[in-house]
């Protein structure tokens, strides 16, 4: 199974040997590819050749670049990797709305209930309020449950005066660690054959990741605690955010969350969210899904 996350924020020269990546620097490391499930590229000065690119194609690598600011603004991810892309693809134009309309129910069910656990683990009040919520959503959330939760719950976590349109650290590493959940949810999307720009409930035309958007609501607390447990004691508007931190921010795909089948990664999260999102589109009820629940920020141990 794919547990590593490779970031690299110095210059390098990413080549391919075999059936490793290797990172020249001043010393070289060696990474089977098959060990890999997310590489992010986080310094102007990285160059990579194309057998590089093949392999993640190849091993469904999820490939992030960062801009100037240094956050994700790309992601590349394998090419029609599965044998059934056409059949998923009818599949997921044919659903019908009612089924997709309380198949989003349920995500932002459980993203309200982790929002809840996230203000609980974090010592804030509230977190009852944000329970009833949760019990609140109906088919569709058309009471925009999700919104209501959303504007009681960023105040309570980050303090009265937080604003998401805001500068400062807290934002930086909200947008970094959503960023990466995003690609590594298209990424298993793709790999499983799905067409990641047609969502259940998102549904922009000018967004490639509209699918991605809809099942990485659930796992969204999870970084929020992240970020709430690791703001900086120096002035938010002057803070920065270091490599220590985005490095934190990707090992976050190696977290635990509670899935119904059990404690796992997000990454194998990741994957059975999306098989269980499969079997809702070929003719499955939202009963079928599978959607994790935040319990922390415990690192996934493998026993010996």
């Amino acid at each position: 199974m794919v547990w590593r996350s490779v970031v690299i924020s110095q210059p390098a020269k990413l080549k391919r040997e075999h059936f490793s990546l290797v990172v020249e620097q001043s010393q070289s490391a060696r990474v089977p590819f098959e060990d890999i499930a997310v590489i992010v590229l986080n310094h102007r000065e990285i160059t990579l050749t194309h057998p590089v690119l093949s392999a993640c194609g190849e091993y469904g690598i999820g490939l992030f670049s960062t801009g100037d600011n240094h956050q994700p603004n790309g992601v590349f991810i394998p090419y029609l990797s599965h044998t059934r892309g056409t059949r998923m693809l009818r599949l997921q134009l044919d659903i019908d709305r009612p089924t997709a309309k309380r198949a989003w129910a349920e995500i932002v069910k459980l993203k309200i209930a982790n929002q809840a656990t996230c203000l609980r683990l974090a010592g804030k009040e509230g977190w009852d309020r944000l329970e009833s919520c949760a019990r609140r959503v109906r088919s569709g959330d058309s009471e925009n449950m999700e919104a209501q939760a959303s504007s009681f719950y960023f105040p309570q976590l980050f303090g009265a005066r937080f604003n998401r349109a805001l500068d400062g650290w807290v934002n930086a590493a909200l947008d970094y660690g959503y960023a990466v959940l995003r690609g590594a949810i298209a990424r298993g999307l793709v790999a499983h054959g799905l067409m990641p720009s047609i969502g259940l409930f998102h549904r922009s035309e000018q967004n490639a990741f509209n699918l991605a958007d809809d099942l990485i609501e659930p796992f969204r607390p999870l970084v929020d605690l992240h970020v709430v447990k690791h703001r900086p004691a120096v002035a938010e508007e002057t803070a920065q955010l270091a490599p220590s931190d985005k490095v934190a921010l990707v090992s976050l795909l190696n977290a635990d969350m509670r899935m119904p089948r059990g404690d796992m990664t997000v990454l194998a999260a990741i994957e059975q969210a999306i098989e269980a999102l499969v079997r809702l589109f070929d003719d499955g009820a939202e009963s079928v899904l599978e959607l994790p629940r935040l319990i922390g920020l415990r690192q996934h141990r493998i026993e010996a």
